[in-house]
Parts: structure tokens; sequence; C-alpha cells
């Protein structure tokens, strides 16, 4: 499950950083990370959570952060000089998801600086590799985290909440950043083909409303599940998706998830599938419907739980970037249909 990330700027990580983009800028840009653009339509300004930053010529060394920001210029052709190493969702252990290695493969580009982000941006990684721009529209860092990579390089920081940007926007506002608007628009729509394609397969998901949730099976006091804001139901959503009556009471375009007690299972009646985390054996459904609260959810009931094996590449692949939806969009939709029989 993915979580907000945890402040870690210090005041002496910001020196250190600092230090380092100073001893960068003099260093010789020995590397190469470029796509087909020209400086032309330069200076950018883009506005986000933070304010506007400004980016004055087309960046020729790509750093990213947090989650699937990578996957934007890669999937533009160009490759980042750094990006966060994942550790959640790879299926190998090499910190990078299976539809990057082959990205990364087709380019002919070795793996770029993995950034360990377990307690938080590592500053003084990022510096190392003397970026030109950080992206991170999709992201959840923070006012005191922007601040700080910002005195690395100019920072492309989320539109709206934490964690709450569409692969579209993320693809929108990073291409925009790299001055490959119009090849992030072509991208986009390249994508939505993809999708709707997929979802033609299986029409028995339409009307259909789904609830992902994560129940845990050690305490089912509680009903965890992620609201409008998150980009799992957001993407279900602007599919047409009908939206779950507790995620619209409950969704205040802020918090990406929220719980709601066990002892308002009736809030759930009209949930057609819940999404889950779980073990591959499925044991969590018989779990449940033993419960004799959350057993009185229709759903619940009925064995309508669709079940993503935690920490695996298609559970990660259920929160949707440029370069997964080709990967697994799919078996990801294979697996809702499967639990609506």
């Amino acid at each position: 499950m993915r979580l907000n990330r945890p402040a870690a700027a210090t005041a002496m990580l910001a020196i250190t950083a600092i230090a380092l983009v100073g001893c960068a800028n003099a260093a010789a840009d020995d590397d190469t990370t470029t796509g087909s653009a020209s400086d032309d339509g330069f200076p950018v300004t883009i506005e986000h959570a933070y304010g506007e930053t400004v980016i004055e010529s087309k960046p020729e060394r790509v750093a990213t952060v947090a989650w699937s920001n990578q996957e934007v210029p890669l999937a533009l052709g160009v490759v980042p000089v750094g990006m966060a190493e994942v550790t959640w969702g790879d299926d190998d252990g090499d910190g990078v998801l299976p539809w990057v290695e082959d990205k990364l493969e087709e380019l002919g580009a070795e793996t770029p600086v993995l950034f360990d982000e377990t307690d938080g941006i590592d500053f003084e990684a990022v510096a190392d590799t003397r970026p030109d721009v950080i992206l991170a529209a999709n992201s959840g860092i923070t006012q005191e985290e922007y601040d700080t990579l910002s005195k690395i390089a100019p920072v492309v920081a989320y539109p709206g909440a934490a964690w709450g940007t569409s692969y579209e926007d993320t693809i929108r506002l990073n291409s925009q950043a790299l001055g490959l608007a119009e090849e992030g628009d072509a991208l986009i729509e390249e994508l939505h083909g993809e999708v709707d394609a997929a979802l033609a397969d299986y029409p028995e998901l339409a009307d259909s409303r789904v609830l992902f949730s994560y129940i845990d099976p050690s305490d089912f006091s509680q009903i965890g599940f992620y609201t409008s804001t998150d980009t799992r139901p957001g993407f279900l959503e602007s599919l047409g998706f009908p939206v779950p009556t507790v995620v619209t009471e409950e969704s205040d375009g802020e918090a990406f998830y929220t719980t709601v007690s066990a002892e308002q299972a009736d809030r759930f009646a009209d949930v057609d599938v819940f999404v889950t985390y779980g073990d591959a054996s499925g044991s969590i459904i018989a779990q449940l419907q033993a419960d004799p609260l959350l057993s009185q959810i229709p759903a619940i009931a009925e064995g309508r739980i669709a079940i993503l094996e935690e920490s695996t590449p298609l559970a990660a692949s259920a929160n949707p970037s440029p370069l997964s939806i080709g990967w697994g969009v799919d078996e990801y939709f294979a697996l809702l249909a499967g639990a609506l029989g």
C-alpha cells in the first residue's frame, strides 16, 4: 500500500545538498539523457500546490522522486539520471518495476541511479546526479521537501492533493517541464485507446460500483478504503464507473485514504466489488465472510472480492501509470470481472 512519505528534510541535509549542487554546477556535463525537443518554448512556467516553477531551458539531466514520475520521461524517450527505488511491487528485488525494466531495455539504457526513499527523500543522492529538473508531479512531497529540492534544481510538484495526481496530469506536467508537451498529449491519447480497448473486453463491468479497500486481516473492526482523491478509484471513476455511496460521502478532496467502523457495514450495501490486497491463497475472503459484521455486506457475503496479491507487480499496476497500463490493465480488468462472476 502506498503511503505518504514522512518529512525528512533537515538543516544539515539542505546544506549538504546545496554544497553538492555548487560542485555539480562546476562539473562537466558528460552524461546524456536527452529527448528530441529543442529549446523552443522555454522558459516554461508550471503551476503546482507550492506556487510555480520556472524552467529556463530544456533540461538535459532529469531526476525524478516519488511514485511513477520516472515513467513519463522514459515513455517519451528520455532516460533519467536518477529515480526513486521501488520497494513495493518489485518482482526481482532490483528496485525497478518490470514495465520500467522493459522500457530501459527498449531504449538500450542502463538503470539510472536509484534513490532510497525508505526514510524520505535522499537529498544528497538527488544532488549527486546534478539534475536540471526534478519531476514530482505524482507525489506527496511536503513544503519543506519541496524547498530543499528547489535548492538543487527546479521542481515540478503535484498540482492539487498529495498523492492525488492522475496519470494524465502526471504526464501533462512532467512532459511540459521536458519541453515535450505535444508528445505528452499524444501519449495520453494512446493510453486512453489502450484502456478503452481493454475495458471493452469486459462488458460485465459496466455500471459496477468498485470499492478499492485495504482491510487489515488482524483487525476487522475497521473497513479501510481509498477515496476519490486517490488515483486507484480515481482511475475507475474516470472510465465512468459509478462511485459507491460511502466513497462519495467520505471523499473530501484531500485525504486519499480513510476508515469506517465495521458497525457501519450497511453503508457498503451498494458496493458490487471489493478490491483489496491480500495473500495469494485468498484466505481473507473466508475470514471476511465469517465476521458477524462484515458478512452483512452483500458483496462480501457473496464473495465478490478481487484480491491483488500483496506487493506484486499487478498490485502496483492497479495504481495506473504511463508504462504500467500497457503492461497490466487487461489483467486488472479481468480480475475485477472475475470477482463479479
